[in-house]
């Protein structure tokens, strides 16, 4: 009886915590910051700020909290710049956009739309999708538009004549698109004549690689008549001597990056044509400070065509298997060579093909290894020569073959030495 009096005693001995302290608790015994804050009165701007980060469906429900909440979700700004998802519950795996939450934007929104692009899975429903709201795009003013496929055939199976009548819409209305990405279209030259006709003075980036139904003629009315035009990708089997020589007169622009897609789906079955290095010459004497990416998607016995005089190329990725006759061709012939990127090789030692490039090619300034194999001292070697300035060097640990003068632990000291920076090899490539 006594123990319980005691207990008692002390319990009424305690300060009672008012209800209001209470309700700011947290189950860890913390006042809650956020329990003070009045959502409902923080800024537009602020409230604008958090909506950009939210996907749309939560963007959407968000709106609904308040009234203020709802005037922010209407705000032009906000509406700027939109991705619309489409795909099938079949075949992705990605969340789509709503259709109706689509009818409703393009009729309340569409006129505040500027940075547009589309991303859609394999299914050709969904690239008709992308196609249909296109269509509907006719009070627009957009600016940068990009066309992405998550995965092929996508947009190449839609009907030709279905994707041009919606690509004109966009084309005539907007008015001042700078910035197109459409690869892996059915894009033809008469869609490029109407692109031309009303967006010639605010074009600058054109990147149309894999369009099977554009031809040279295309291109060159772009470059004709588009002054402002400053990079532009296309596949490799558009490009000839006659385009490169075409585009190097004085009437066309100077371009700042031309990108070329080098790409074979079946082994043996394309034979690829050769550029001749008058033509390049012409080019880069033209443009003189043009970068010009190759991504090659070849197998080993397609490379013949390539690099068997001086190209002026400036950055290289081979995405599959490339043999040790290229690179030592690309030592040999690519003097402009800023970065290389080597996805994979034989069995055989690199030594000799690296330090060739480290020593012909002045410029390099990033590389990149993935299945390959080097020795310590051949990679020391062609660290040694390239020096400081090597900024990006990503080297998986699996390429380098420890041999009698350099362990690993060695060669991280002697690489970071030369680079001037500490230097380990990376887990996964970086590139």
């Amino acid at each position: 009886m006594k123990r319980a009096r005691q207990k008692v005693v002390v319990e009424n001995q305690i300060p009672q915590t008012s209800q209001k302290n209470k309700k700011q608790k947290t189950c860890f015994g913390e006042s809650d910051p956020l329990a003070s804050v009045d959502w409902g009165s923080l800024p537009h701007h602020v409230i604008l700020c958090i909506f950009q980060f939210l996907p749309l469906v939560d963007r959407a429900r968000a709106s609904s909290v308040c009234r203020r909440w709802n005037e922010v979700f209407h705000i032009p700004d906000l509406w700027r710049r939109f991705e619309f998802e489409l795909t099938q519950p079949a075949t992705s795996y990605l969340k789509s956009t709503h259709p109706d939450l689509i009818q409703q934007i393009i009729k309340k929104h569409g006129d505040h739309l500027q940075y547009v692009s589309f991303k859609v899975d394999s299914s050709t429903e969904s690239a008709e999708a992308a196609c249909d709201i296109l269509s509907q795009l006719v009070n627009c003013s957009i600016k940068t538009l990009g066309l992405i496929s998550t995965a092929k055939p996508s947009f190449m199976n839609v009907s030709k004549a279905h994707f041009a009548s919606a690509l004109t819409v966009v084309f005539v209305n907007s008015k001042s698109l700078s910035s197109i990405k459409i690869d892996d279209t059915p894009l033809d030259d008469p869609s490029l004549k109407v692109l031309v006709a009303n967006n010639s003075d605010t074009l600058k980036l054109l990147k149309m690689s894999s369009c099977p139904h554009l031809s040279p003629a295309g291109v060159l009315c772009v470059a004709d008549h588009c002054h402002g035009l400053k990079e532009l990708a296309l596949n490799y089997y558009i490009l000839s001597d006659e385009l490169l020589l075409a585009l190097s007169t004085e009437k066309h622009v100077d371009l700042e990056h031309l990108r070329i897609d080098i790409v074979s789906e079946n082994p043996g079955q394309v034979e690829f044509h050769t550029i001749k290095k008058q033509s390049w010459d012409a080019f880069v004497k033209h443009s003189p400070k043009v970068n010009i990416v190759m991504y090659f998607f070849l197998y080993e016995e397609e490379f013949d065509a390539f690099f068997r005089e001086e190209t002026p190329v400036t950055h290289l990725y081979f995405g599959r298997a490339v043999s040790k006759a290229m690179l030592g061709r690309i030592g040999m012939n690519c003097p402009r060579l800023i970065e290389l990127v080597v996805c994979a090789n034989g069995l055989q030692p690199l030594d000799d093909e690296l330090i060739q490039i480290a020593e012909r090619c002045k410029n390099l300034t990033a590389m990149g290894l993935g299945e390959c194999e080097v020795t310590c001292r051949g990679f020391i070697e062609f660290v040694k020569v390239c020096g400081g300035r090597l900024n990006q060097l990503s080297i998986m640990e699996e390429v380098l073959i420890p041999d009698n003068d350099y362990s690993l632990d060695r060669l991280h000291l002697e690489v970071s030495k030369h680079l001037g920076r500490m230097w380990f090899p990376d887990m996964m490539p970086t590139w």
